[in-house]
């Protein structure tokens, strides 16, 4: 069985954010993640790790002005002083929390901006990005997300993370495989993982449709878990979905003793 990681953006909302963590643990998770920990303390985080014994699996770059509908600044051109201050401030945090893997969510088209001009944005912003987490031992994400609940969101597909991995040219740049995302892009979830499995650094799990727990919509969960064991991946699976209730009702979907495995 996978080793499952509790979102704590999607996950216990109905607790403020910071005692997300215990509820996380007394669940019966091991590990957590959530999009971004900025406006928070790292100390603060950090204990609160340590206090539930709880591993920080992954978190974001600095995505730009979240509240204003911004999705990421890496494909802006006259944000690429701030994308790099964004990967320093994310090597700060990742370090504290003991966290070796972010996500660069890298942000929605702006109108009337020439796509190769963008795209040559993203490769180099990627490409300073993975050289200095590599140095810190961390290593850095790219994540599809689909264009229905992001509209104009830049990357989309598996193949095109695949693409712009290999223009980057950095054996420190991996997918986030979002099966929610991808199921929706693309489907053909169990042999996509398993076709580019060494190019997976990290997966996360929602329904669909809906964007619920697991066994609320069309996808076989259990069968994937069956294959990503078969298949030997090793990483964390993220949970982020949004409960269809309450948090703990919709964990149902996994015994207790199966979320500690």
């Amino acid at each position: 069985m996978p080793r499952f990681a509790a979102n704590l953006t999607m996950l216990f909302n109905e607790q403020a954010f910071l005692d997300r963590f215990q509820a996380a643990a007394e669940a019966g998770f091991n590990g957590v993640e959530y999009l971004f920990p900025y406006d928070f303390d790292k100390l603060e985080l950090a204990a609160r790790l340590k206090r539930w014994n709880l591993a920080q699996v992954l978190h974001n770059l600095p995505a730009g002005h979240w509240d204003a509908g911004e999705r990421g600044i890496a494909i802006l051109p006259d944000r690429a002083g701030e994308f790099r201050s964004g990967v320093y401030r994310a090597i700060d945090y990742a370090t504290a929390l003991g966290c070796s893997q972010v996500n660069c969510l890298v942000g929605v088209a702006p109108e009337g901006v020439d796509h190769a001009r963008l795209y040559e944005t993203l490769v180099s912003n990627l490409r300073l990005a993975a050289d200095e987490l590599e140095q810190a031992g961390i290593a850095l994400l790219i994540e599809p997300i689909n264009t229905r609940d992001i509209p104009g969101f830049f990357l989309n597909r598996t193949d095109q993370a695949l693409r712009l991995i290999d223009d980057v040219g950095s054996s420190n740049l991996f997918i986030q495989y979002d099966i929610y995302h991808m199921q929706i892009m693309e489907g053909d979830l169990a042999r996509t993982i398993e076709t580019h499995l060494d190019r997976i650094g990290h997966i996360q799990l929602a329904d669909n449709p809906g964007r619920n727990e697991p066994g609320t919509g069309e996808i076989n969960f259990p069968f994937l878990y069956r294959h990503l064991d078969a298949i030997g991946y090793a990483g964390w699976v993220g949970c982020e979905y949004r409960p269809a209730r309450d948090t703990l009702a919709g964990l149902t979907w996994l015994p207790r003793q199966k979320l500690t495995a």
